[in-house]
């Protein structure tokens, strides 16, 4: 079992586990976002992801790339706490932090099996899916949660 800060991952190690699990024969599975708040909406998500293979990788936005994506009150936590809350989630294998606006780049170096985003989403839409799909991967829409979304509870703790 990983202490949760070895989960998230960086640098030459990201190549070292993702040759690692590809050695193993392991289905790798990723998905990103900014998970300012985590909710069970985003659990829920990230609990089906998982079941899609058999190792998840999560992106996670930077807080200069949420800045830039949500403006200059977001994120609510740095990212060093957001990721932890994610590596400490037992179906989470690795969680990589990027600065990019999207995760084009990383998406190219793991090279997943599966491409997983949320219903928000349409698969002509979700950034990476092209490069996947040319691999033969494939790429997952999954529902939301109805009721859990960062922005309303944002909006529902500051109305009081």
């Amino acid at each position: 079992m990983y202490e949760t800060r070895q989960k998230i991952i960086q640098g030459p190690d990201i190549d070292r586990w993702v040759a690692y699990w590809r050695f193993l024969e392991q289905r790798i599975v990723f998905t990103n976002g900014c998970f300012d708040i985590l909710h069970l909406g985003h659990v829920t998500y990230l609990e089906e992801a998982a079941k899609l293979g058999d190792v998840l990788i999560v992106g996670l936005n930077s807080d200069e790339s949420v800045r830039r994506l949500k403006g200059p009150s977001r994120p609510l936590q740095p990212q060093d706490a957001r990721a932890r809350l994610l590596a400490a989630l037992e179906f989470v294998e690795a969680v990589i932090i990027f600065e990019e606006d999207t995760p084009q780049q990383l998406i190219e170096r793991i090279a997943p099996d599966v491409l997983v985003k949320g219903g928000d989403y349409t698969i002509d839409s979700v950034v990476g899916a092209d490069f996947v799909r040319q691999r033969g991967g494939e790429v997952v829409i999954l529902p939301l949660v109805v009721g859990y979304s960062t922005t309303e509870l944002i909006r529902k703790a500051c109305a009081g």
